[in-house]
């Protein structure tokens, strides 16, 4: 099956830049398309000193849906934002008082590639950092989410003033040019010797092929009872994936579904376990083409949130109305659109979220399918 590589340098254009991350771009692209991804044909996306966050979600969204395997180079460094201390990594634009707005947040990362099946989804990043970032990375690991394989460095904070070189990253575009691709642990390991054993970087090397998935440890307990689990150690991940690979959307579904039953009865309405199923119900939906169906739930997602105390502007709230705009977007049937967008402008009008001028445009397009008739 056809693989994707999605080579993503960023750092911003001010003071503030820490690496000089697009340099390391020429020498990625001369590796060959199948190198970069793993396979024996691939198609390349490269994004350079990106300007907009949503730029680059847009992307990370096509990418991830991509069926074959996926294969994700990351340049850049990583800051936390000053309000929510949340992890993003700094783009062309950002500073440490935009933070928030004009960076990409790195919980998107795993949001987008949550669903993809274990084994077919690599990050492997070559970030520095400042000294505040630093000390959190070395509290709390960097991770990519259940059955994502991370590879790469974190470099420390630079003594000297000029932008560093991404060394490993270069390393590694090197091992590739030969034209083969080495099992991710080995290309990971020669990269990595060639910052020296006194390098103070930390390593990444997170592979789901090296360990049990971790998924189950973040879903609420299933009595045996259950019918959609009978085995309270049964990965209902695992499961999902396993019949959305297949083309069971049906079935995936109703898997999730009775999850989400089960938590409702465990946790109560707006837990977050019930929201965690609720969010995989929508992905669900939109991996099965339909784009409605996600939309509401998406637009449920947000509203359970916002009933559960999450502020307006929390970047989770955030996610599921931007995600509830673009499913809404990809709806081209006029009576689900005029169903839906009542309740998409309600809520952008409390959650606009970082792109400007949401609200006009949601407006604007449920005034133009207003004319339309159905079929």
């Amino acid at each position: 099956m056809p693989g994707t590589a999605l080579l993503i340098a960023a750092a911003p254009v001010s003071k503030s830049r820490l690496v000089d991350a697009a340099s390391v771009l020429p020498v990625l692209a001369a590796v060959s398309p199948a190198a970069l991804a793993g396979t024996d044909t691939a198609s390349v996306v490269e994004l350079a000193d990106p300007l907009d966050p949503q730029t680059v979600l847009t992307r990370l969204r096509a990418a991830a849906m991509a069926p074959g395997p996926l294969t994700i180079y990351l340049i850049g460094q990583v800051h936390l934002d000053r309000r929510q201390r949340q992890l993003h990594v700094a783009l062309a634009r950002t500073t440490s008082a935009t933070m928030r707005y004009t960076a990409f947040p790195w919980h998107w990362f795993t949001q987008e590639l949550r669903l993809r099946p274990t084994g077919s989804t690599a990050l492997i990043a070559d970030l520095h950092t400042d000294t505040e970032s630093w000390q959190a990375l070395n509290e709390h690991p960097l991770d990519a989410g259940p059955g994502v394989a991370l590879y790469g460095r974190i470099a420390p904070p630079a003594r000297r003033r000029t932008p560093a070189v991404p060394a490993y990253m270069k390393a590694l575009a090197t091992i590739l040019r030969s034209g083969h691709r080495p099992p991710l642990l080995p290309l990971h390991q020669q990269a990595a010797q060639s910052l020296g054993e006194d390098a103070p970087d930390l390593l990444l090397a997170l592979d789901p092929h090296a360990a049990p998935p971790a998924a189950a440890t973040h879903l609420p307990p299933a009595p045996a009872a259950n019918p959609a689990a009978p085995d309270q150690h049964t990965d209902p991940h695992a499961a999902i994936t396993a019949a959305v690979e297949a083309g069971r959307h049906g079935e995936a579904a109703a898997l999730a579904a009775s999850w989400e039953q089960t938590a409702l009865r465990m946790h109560g309405p707006s837990s977050n376990e019930v929201i965690h199923w609720m969010e995989v119900r929508a992905d669900l939906a939109r991996f099965a083409g339909d784009p409605a169906r996600s939309c509401e739930t998406w637009l449920a997602v947000a509203s359970a949130r916002l009933t559960a105390g999450q502020a307006p502007d929390s970047p989770e709230v955030e996610a599921a109305a931007d995600r509830a705009h673009h499913l809404w977007d990809r709806v081209r049937d006029p009576e689900a659109v005029r169903a839906l967008g009542p309740a998409l402008i309600r809520l952008r009008r409390q959650v606009p979220g970082r792109q400007r001028g949401t609200l006009t445009l949601a407006q604007r397009r449920l005034e133009q399918f207003h004319g339309q008739r159905v079929g």
